[in-house]
């Protein structure tokens, strides 16, 4: 039997979502660098409030420091400087990057910035997906998703380096596992599209497990492109060009290839615990293909 499907919950004529703060966390790397840039074009097109922020843990030195002789350490001092030089570097004439300095941890101070500047859309920078840059993926950004119900866009190592003045996405890439979270995703990947009016591309696969048979495949292929076509409004035409595609394999090679072999600028998921798509991206599978991705990620948590 073929999973529930959900069609996408759009209201009136246009797909629309509301960013009023975009939150960029910095750790001065080189990957964070590219991330401003396009923290920088996603709060222009917005017209959202830009902030620039970094978290830190003071150091036993530094904490003995500010507690004894009551005042700043060389360590704030060093970060404050550090991400007041970054916020300048994003400023512009019509729009003013604020810094933002954060005491605690990383995945509790930075869900909890967003949410103060609520609505708000996080951006961040990923390493590769080597044994240490692993462990920084899962201990940062990971644990960031998983606290925020705001969307996070991540841009790793294999991202190209932006440098325009507008949004650099020509195609999108929204795959969905038709679950209620991938729903909640598909308006954001239709404001998108509509924003760079560019070339939407939907995705669903299908798990190389699902047909119990091999004749229902063509079945299941069919049933799951119906619901695809579903999802896309027909006024959708009207700013992009559609597509929808149906895969059978491992979601991870399946997107990737996609992305890879049709020039994707942007992805954008939409995950949860339950789904399929969602276990997968929950672990190493999820920041695997962040890591590997070579467009920016956009993630909708539900």
């Amino acid at each position: 039997m073929a999973r529930e499907t959900y069609t996408v919950p759009i209201e009136g004529d246009r797909p629309e979502i509301n960013i009023e703060t975009v939150v960029f966390a910095t750790d001065f790397s080189t990957c964070s660098e590219n991330a401003g840039n396009y923290a920088r074009l996603l709060a222009d097109h917005f017209s959202a409030r830009l902030l620039v922020t970094h978290a830190f843990l003071l150091t036993q030195a530094a904490m003995e420091v500010e507690m004894g002789r009551h005042k700043l350490s060389r360590q704030r001092e060093d970060l404050e400087a550090q991400l007041i030089r970054r916020a300048q570097v994003l400023s512009s004439a019509d729009h003013t990057a604020e810094p933002v300095l954060l005491e605690g941890n990383p995945h509790q101070v930075i869900p909890a910035l967003a949410e103060k500047h609520a609505p708000a859309l996080i951006v961040l920078g990923t390493h590769g997906a080597g044994v240490v840059e692993h462990e920084l993926i899962g201990s940062v950004a990971e644990k960031i998703l998983r606290s925020t119900r705001w969307p996070c866009l991540t841009v790793g190592p294999q991202t190209p380096t932006t440098s325009t003045t507008t949004l650099p996405f020509r195609r999108i890439l929204y795959a969905t596992d038709l679950t209620p979270a991938a729903a909640r995703a598909a308006v954001y990947a239709l404001t998108f599209a509509e924003a760079a009016a560019c070339d939407l591309d939907v995705l669903n696969v299908i798990p190389e497990n699902s047909p119990e048979e091999p004749f229902r495949a063509a079945d299941l292929e069919k049933h799951y492109k119906h619901a695809l076509d579903q999802i896309v409004p027909q006024h959708v035409s009207e700013f992009c060009n559609p597509h929808t595609v149906v895969k059978t394999g491992r979601a991870y090679d399946r997107i990737i290839g996609h992305i890879e072999e049709n020039k994707i600028d942007l992805l954008v998921l939409g995950i949860r615990k339950t789904s399929y798509l969602g276990l997968e991206m929950r672990t190493s599978g999820a920041f695997r293909l962040i890591a590997d991705a070579p467009c920016p990620v956009l993630t909708i948590t539900g």
